[in-house]
């Protein structure tokens, strides 16, 4: 087929126009036929507010050849695309005598099972939340009472971290297998939007991914695969041969406590799971320390944004031209070296009360596909490393995480703590001089009361604690989703790190104008941007415990819903090599 690249028309044109501007392209006459198939689409703002639409796509039409051959031009080729494939066992595969065990419903889980059910392997799905009607009942729940299930909520259920999140599609792996467009058609044949084959920066948003997740469920279930809710691995069952190797799981679960025999473990249990990290390390699997980042949630209204990006705010003119939403992507160094971006950025979007564990707090941002709440956010981070976690540990950095969310927890009694970002970068700069540097927690209560800036509107303002709970209608308006209080959140972190966050939102101020105006306002605290682990596997993807195959981010090997996936895919295909379906199902 062709492929045609850099295909510019104004925004708000008819689509007939591209087919116009293809004809025209590749010199067709007039009774000359031909089939396209867009497959990236981005929208041009540098010449703001001319908008251009910019498409690239693939075309079906007589003499390809000589075709490109007679336009000569470098934006038209010949293209072949990589088609995905899973793979047929190895010459000295082996015959599977028990059924694959994957634990995790996440992305990377459910990939990897949907498609060992596809061919044959009939695996069992094991997930320690609940399933995804069941979530949802729990989440909104938990948002409006703050009452917590540690097992089913924002971390933990069918479709993982990724379901209450924006639906980012969007990933920095270079793919010539063609796991990611074999992922794209998953979704879209599960109900996702088309579009999400095309558009530059995709995403399915949490409205629509929650249906799309139950149907990708069914579809293990047709093809002879399992799914158990509210069933938490406590223990991976080994014995010693030559070497150590899985033979089962211990299953927590409705039914009570059962071992699962298997030869064949798919770990993904996403970045919040320590308990089962934990228990990792304590069998002696090996893992190794994993930078990570923290950082907050900061959010705009969403018109600042895309006035900013577009040249256009007004949202009639916006949608006669057909623009989304706008997002962006910020970076910043700081004199400290330390490097400060943005994360999970999500347009029109919500900040949402994200915990897990109780005592501990964390948040993350949330957008539905349409992508309409007045206000933008993003998640503004710091990368952090051993020099942080003040030890080279294999645990440091998840015990960093947790000291830094039961902080967090603390400042507002489990409410989302929010602070204007004016009164944070005031009251933080000021109070970096006394904090403690052996240990902040010692001068909490003197920060609330140093820390707190004149003019400050309602920013720890409460005399008796240090928060004051923001109302239903200030909650909306600021478009978080969780009960919420302003809190000096300026106090949370460490001080360089807080010194390194202003010193980033100030230099990302003159990339957007009104960046830290009075508009701009911060929560925290954003920790789960990853796996603070890493558990090392080998080429055929298992672990130092043969049969024990780590997938996708929480076992340190993806970063988003598209990574984690395309991970759950290359894990279910090492196995396909090294065996073939030999059990019988019960």
């Amino acid at each position: 087929m062709i492929r045609i690249s850099q295909i510019k028309l104004p925004c708000g044109s008819d689509r007939r126009e591209l087919s116009r501007k293809i004809k025209k392209q590749l010199r067709l006459k007039s009774d000359e036929t031909f089939r396209y198939r867009i497959v990236r689409h981005a929208v041009d703002a540098r010449k703001k507010p001319e908008l251009y639409d910019v498409y690239s796509v693939d075309v079906e039409v007589k003499g390809e050849k000589q075709i490109v051959s007679r336009v000569r031009d470098k934006n038209v080729t010949l293209h072949r695309a990589a088609v995905y494939a899973f793979p047929k066992p190895d010459e000295n595969a082996r015959p599977l005598k028990k059924r694959p065990v994957v634990i995790g419903s996440g992305p990377a889980g459910l990939f990897c099972a949907l498609k060992l059910a596809e061919n044959g392997y009939a695996p069992i799905l094991l997930e320690r939340g609940g399933s995804m009607e069941e979530r949802v009942r729990t989440v909104e729940h938990f948002w409006k009472s703050g009452e917590l299930d540690t097992n089913t909520n924002i971390q933990f259920g069918e479709g993982g971290a990724g379901t209450f999140s924006d639906g980012k599609l969007t990933t920095g792996v270079k793919d010539k297998t063609g796991r990611s467009d074999e992922v794209m058609r998953c979704f879209i044949n599960a109900g996702a939007p088309e579009d999400i084959a095309y558009e530059n920066l995709p995403h399915i948003g949490t409205d629509l991914l929650r249906s799309v997740i139950v149907r990708l469920r069914s579809q293990i279930l047709e093809n002879g695969g399992e799914v158990r809710f509210r069933s938490t691995v406590t223990d991976i069952l080994t014995e010693e041969v030559q070497a150590a190797r899985v033979v089962g799981v211990r299953v927590s679960g409705p039914e009570g406590v059962y071992d699962l025999p298997t030869e064949t473990v798919v770990l993904a249990p996403g970045h919040s799971a320590r308990d089962t990290i934990r228990m990792l390390y304590a069998k002696q699997i090996r893992m190794t320390q994993k930078n990570f980042a923290v950082g907050f949630r900061v959010s705009h209204p969403q018109s600042l944004v895309n006035g900013r990006q577009y040249g256009i705010s007004d949202p009639q003119e916006m949608k006669k031209l057909g623009l989304p939403a706008s997002s962006y992507k910020l970076t910043a160094q700081t004199g400290s070296g330390r490097g400060v971006y943005s994360f999970c950025m999500c347009p029109g979007g919500w900040i949402v009360n994200a915990s897990s564990e109780q005592g501990r707090l964390a948040v993350n941002g949330m957008s539905d596909y349409a992508r309409d709440s007045a206000r933008a956010n993003s998640a503004i981070v710091m990368s952090v490393d051993a020099k942080d976690f003040g030890s080279e540990e294999v645990l440091a950095g998840l015990e960093f995480q947790e000291q830094l969310e039961e902080r967090a927890y603390r400042l507002a009694e489990g409410r989302i703590p929010v602070e204007k970002y004016r009164d944070f970068a005031n009251a933080g700069s000021m109070s970096a001089d006394i904090r403690s540097e052996s240990d902040p927690d010692t001068n909490d209560s003197a920060l609330r009361r140093e820390g707190q800036s004149e003019g400050s509107d309602r920013a720890g303002l409460s005399e008796a604690d240090g928060w004051v709970p923001l109302s239903d209608e200030e909650g909306r308006t600021l478009c978080l989703k969780g009960r919420s209080a302003y809190a000096p959140l300026h106090t949370l972190l460490p001080e360089q790190l807080t010194k390194d966050f202003i010193t980033g939102m100030e230099s990302f101020e003159r990339i957007i104008p009104g960046y830290t105006g009075e508009e701009a306002y911060v929560a925290g605290l954003e920790s789960r941007t990853s796996s603070p682990v890493r558990i090392e596997r080998d080429r055929s993807c298992q672990a130092s415990v043969s049969g024990l195959y780590p997938c996708g981010e929480g076992a340190g090997y993806a970063g988003g819903i598209m990574s984690a996936a395309m991970d759950g895919l290359r894990v279910a295909e090492a196995i396909g090599k090294q065996y073939y379906p030999g059990f019988k199902k019960a």
